[in-house]
């Protein structure tokens, strides 16, 4: 008996670890900033953000009229949701609207800077960054 409730609770924690795990709040901040200036990474996610996202989801990942807002977005999305979304793409149809996002994971150069450009955009996201280019630490 005492056997079978260790293992039910050993369980419970192993659950609810993962869904911690799984949650936006509770992730680990994928960027450093200093002074209103970025690390490196963040740096080069915003650069190619700005060669492979920027098309659809606008300069600052505020959204267009067929791209979703990833400001907001990331709000909600993990990391394993947003990388799932970038690498096989995603499709919403609805009675008013079909939207199709393609997938990303056959262009390197996304692949590649995945967590450089989620951590850009999840700064952008928490509103620790701004609009605009940003400034790099120790420039």
């Amino acid at each position: 008996m005492i056997k079978a409730i260790a293992i039910i609770a050993m369980g419970s924690l192993c659950l609810g670890a993962a869904v911690a795990a799984s949650d936006p709040a509770t992730e680990e901040k994928p960027y450093r900033i200093e002074n209103g200036k970025v690390d490196g990474s963040v740096y080069n996610g915003y650069r190619r953000y700005g060669n492979s996202c920027m098309q659809c989801h606008g300069p600052d990942g505020m959204g267009s009229s067929y791209a979703p807002n990833l400001t907001e977005s990331l709000k909600h999305l993990s990391h394993e949701q947003f990388t799932e979304t970038v690498i096989n793409g995603r499709q919403n149809v609805n009675a008013s609207q079909q939207n199709v996002m393609p997938s990303f994971g056959h262009v390197e150069d996304v692949v590649l800077y995945l967590d450089d450009i989620y951590g850009y955009l999840k700064a952008r996201s928490d509103g620790a960054l701004g609009r605009g280019r940003p400034e790099r630490i120790g420039r």
